[in-house]
């Protein structure tokens, strides 16, 4: 995954030599295969290669359009063929993925945003006009950060440059704290007031006077499959999977994928060796990589990834979870500190330990990736949403009867589902009813005043956040069930937009199951061919018949049942003393520092106290001890409630000139003020 950098100066001047080495130093170990820069009229773009096609290696970024327009691309094009031929007058089948967008932006403008299929993230510098624009693929697989000062534009693939060089200080965002605490931050937000994450399937148009969010490109509720036969949408499955794993097989070195003995994971696997058995694509073969812990039920899937293991005649990479957590452990007990998990002096630009590159697991995938010489990582994210795994629910289905007025068929429906779930049908009816009266709370925040130590003002203003951004079923919207697949999506981009990636572990992990074409099939078939009654994965399970192990297609599915957390746990609460009488998360105006410390001690004493989140708001303090640490977070409390949102800042408005027919085709749009969606799991 390719790194780029931008700085744009209104006035015309250069940055800083010394800023510009900073962050090319910072960026030289996410792009180790070159370095290349543009530097013009007050513009100065970085690009840092990390090849992974063969056509990568040919590449010359930044990249100057016939028009002048500079393109820095981040990304794999996966429909270059059918452009090509569109394009075919300056264009050949072995041209380059930058050059083809090149060419689709000359012919399209801002419009080709929706043609182009795939995993990217592009900037586009048009001098002529003064104008950037920035974007992300549909479903937000890349991430692309920018910020707004008086004076300038500055953006990057990577977080970090942001905030380390921006020589200021940032208030920190309360909405994707609030986010952070329910479950994934919406994908807009990042933590910093005045950074801004593009959206997915979105663009944005810079330029003096001028910062407008677009969406290019939706999902069609209107778009309807249907078929008269079971085997007929069987056959659709396995050409549209089958296409989406090919197209993340597109490598010029071995491919390792992620098989954790589950249906995602295993079906991945299994369809790819499949591809590259018939030759279809350029890399020669696909490692595996399982973790396994038989200490623990939840972890024992080695009897599953060893079944698949078995199927194609190769063994993978095993590492056991249990002995390294044992050992990592024994070593966190003997160093514990409140401030343990951001000891290091690598800067945390989001609430994730910046332990983990040391941790004994990291190390030893490392090994194993860079000893095969991988550089693309296939992962199963995103199967059970798109495949209708997890639990099997009626609701979807019982509230299209609803919507469509289809009442005979409604009580068959609850009839079956009744009996399979040996439920009244009083209760499931009541439930699919209630979905389009109120919104469905599906996090662990339910009640914010269970969290009794949240600043009551905080509470209030993020309260839709804090409850994992709840909705309810629109009546007069698309079907239910179109609502239900949009939501779980979100909740997928909320959690790719809240990794970060490490330089010392270089790959580019690639989702099948999250190919547009794919997602469109699942969402365009009726509901009950995704979840029969009762059946979870009812399509993909009769599709992949033969091509996946039959244990695996026959497993039943255990309902997850959490332990039960042990409350005698006063050894590992902070004392007092450790955390101090200034909190950072009270300064900033999150929690109420005397209700934490005396739930703090309630904990220490054994009773009962709600240990998740009390842990979570630990964390937190600690993380923002370390960004004061680091001098990246601003000392006051805030005097008025913060705007996260894009359309918070506005350029310097430009003192002469009108609109270019360029802007045409990025109409403003309004931007939610968060992505609504269940929490990710």
């Amino acid at each position: 995954m390719s790194v780029q950098f931008g700085r744009w100066n209104f006035e015309g001047q250069q940055p800083p030599p010394d800023y510009i080495e900073k962050v090319s130093a910072f960026l030289a170990p996410y792009g180790p295969d070159s370095n290349e820069s543009y530097s013009k009229g007050g513009v100065k773009i970085l690009y840092d290669a990390f090849h992974t096609t063969k056509e990568s290696r040919r590449e010359t970024q930044p990249h100057i359009s016939a028009s002048g327009a500079v393109i820095t691309w981040d990304g794999r094009l996966d429909n270059r063929a059918e452009l090509v031929i569109e394009l075919r007058d300056s264009l050949t089948i072995a041209s380059t993925d930058v050059a083809i967008v090149a060419a689709a932006y000359e012919k399209w403008g801002a419009n080709c945003f929706a043609k182009l299929i795939g995993d990217w993230a592009l900037s586009i510098w048009n001098p002529n006009n003064r104008l950037l624009v920035l974007a992300k693929d549909p479903i937000g697989t890349r991430h692309l950060y920018y910020s707004i000062d008086k004076d300038q534009v500055t953006w990057c693939t990577i977080l970090d440059p942001l905030v380390l060089f921006a020589g200021k200080t940032f208030a920190i965002c309360e909405e994707y704290i609030a986010g952070w605490f329910s479950s994934r931050p919406a994908a807009h937000l990042t933590p910093y007031v005045g950074i801004h994450a593009v959206p997915p399937s979105s663009s944005v148009l810079l330029r003096l006077g001028k910062h407008i969010v677009s969406k290019y490109w939706n999902f069609d509720p209107a778009k309807k499959i249907r078929y008269r036969t079971d085997a007929e949408y069987e056959e659709h499955f396995r050409v549209v999977f089958a296409e989406a794993v090919q197209r993340r097989l597109r490598s010029d070195s071995p491919v390792l994928a992620e098989l954790s003995g589950g249906m995602d994971s295993s079906s991945i696997v299994c369809m790819a060796d499949n591809i590259i058995a018939r030759g279809a694509v350029e890399t020669p073969w696909i490692n595996t990589l399982s973790w396994y812990n038989d200490a623990d039920p939840t972890l024992d899937e080695r009897p599953y990834f060893t079944k698949v293991e078995e199927k194609r005649g190769r063994t993978g990479c095993h590492i056991d979870l249990g002995a390294r957590s044992q050992k990592e452990e024994s070593e966190a007990d003997s160093e514990h500190s409140f401030m343990s998990e951001f000891e290091s002096d690598r800067l945390a630009a989001t609430p994730v330990s910046n332990r983990r590159p040391s941790s004994e697991l990291f190390k030893q995938s490392l090994a194993y990736m860079r000893s095969q010489g991988h550089r693309v990582v296939l992962s199963g994210i995103g199967g059970e949403e798109a495949t209708g795994g997890g639990v099997p629910t009626p609701m979807p289905a019982l509230q299209n009867l609803l919507a469509r007025g289809r009442f005979v068929t409604l009580v068959r429906q609850l009839n079956a589902w009744a009996a399979k779930m040996q439920k009244p049908r009083l209760p499931l009816l009541r439930e699919a009813i209630r979905g389009f009266l109120f919104p469905t709370t599906v996090d662990i925040l339910r009640d914010t005043s269970s969290l009794p130590w949240f600043d009551s003002g905080f509470a209030l203003r993020h309260r839709v956040a804090l409850c994992g951004y709840p909705s309810k079923i629109k009546v007069f919207g698309p079907l239910p069930s179109f609502q239900y697949n949009i939501e779980a999506l979100n909740a997928v981009q909320r959690f790719l937009g809240s990794c970060q990636p490490y330089s010392e572990l270089l790959r580019e992990v690639r989702y099948p199951y999250l190919d547009r074409d794919l997602l469109e099939f699942a969402y365009a078939i009726p509901r009950e061919q995704l979840v029969g009654v009762g059946r979870r994965r009812h399509l993909m399970k009769r599709a992949l018949v033969g091509i996946v192990p039959d244990e695996l297609l026959n497993r039943r599915q255990e309902a997850f049942v959490p332990q039960e957390q042990k409350e005698e746990l006063s050894a590992e609460w902070p004392s007092m003393l450790e955390i101090g009488g200034d909190m950072v998360s009270s300064s900033v105006g999150f929690i109420n520092a005397e209700r934490f410390l005396e739930m703090l001690q309630k904990a220490g004493r054994n009773e009962e106290v709600p240990v998740g989140s009390l842990k979570s708001t630990l964390f937190l303090e600690s993380w923002l001890r370390h960004l004061t640490i680091q001098g990246v977070l601003t000392n006051s409390v805030p005097t008025k409630r913060q705007n996260c949102s894009h359309h918070s800042e506005r350029l310097p408005r430009a003192s002469e000139g009108s609109e270019e027919s360029l802007l045409a085709p990025l109409e403003a749009k309004e931007l939610p003020a968060a992505a609504h969606s269940p929490k990710f799991s």
